[in-house]
């Protein structure tokens, strides 16, 4: 199975949910919900650490860290760019993706999430935040052939206000204005 992140963008049938590009399922009890006081902490545990590149805002990749850790029933993916750390969460039932505020106290959803095959890159709200993994993507798309990414360039899928998947689009349909 692919990692969290991957499969996070590969859940929605057979579309990229991009749930997390990595071991997806550690995001958020809830998009943005805090947890109930009387439950217990989540168990966290390190899945795996990737030395790779990020880009912030259409900026030039740098050297970064990213981390993804299973909390729960969600995957959380730190991205370590400098002296910053931007995180984002996965859950798997329902697939929800939201992003750490500012703070670092709550989440919000995310609005878009997308893979380019081509530049090996997954980018969330836009360039906001993008990851580039050199064959990643690549080995993505070969272990999972069953799956109608052949031929693709680009899969991308769009947020509801609650964080759920509203849409799925490959290529040039990603062109649509979708609200």
């Amino acid at each position: 199975m692919p990692p969290p992140l991957a499969r996070g963008l590969l859940l929605s049938g057979s579309a990229l949910a991009l749930t997390c590009l990595l071991p997806c399922a550690t995001f958020a009890q809830g998009a943005g919900a805090a947890p109930a006081a009387a439950a217990a902490p989540a168990a966290s545990k390190t899945l795996y650490t990737l030395a790779t590149r990020c880009s912030q805002n259409g900026g030039p990749p740098q050297a970064c860290t990213v981390e993804a850790i299973e909390e729960g029933s969600s995957t959380v993916y730190r991205h370590r760019i400098g002296t910053e750390t931007l995180a984002i969460r996965i859950t798997d039932n329902p697939v929800t993706m939201t992003r750490q505020d500012g703070n670092g106290q709550g989440w919000r959803p995310l609005r878009t999430a997308g893979a380019r095959f081509s530049t090996n890159s997954v980018c969330f709200n836009g360039d906001e935040l993008c990851v580039v993994n050199p064959n990643y993507l690549n080995s993505v798309r070969e272990d999972r052939k069953d799956l109608r990414l052949q031929g693709r360039d680009l899969v991308k899928v769009h947020f509801g206000a609650d964080g759920r998947v509203d849409a799925t689009c490959y290529d040039s349909g990603c062109e649509a204005n979708l609200r």
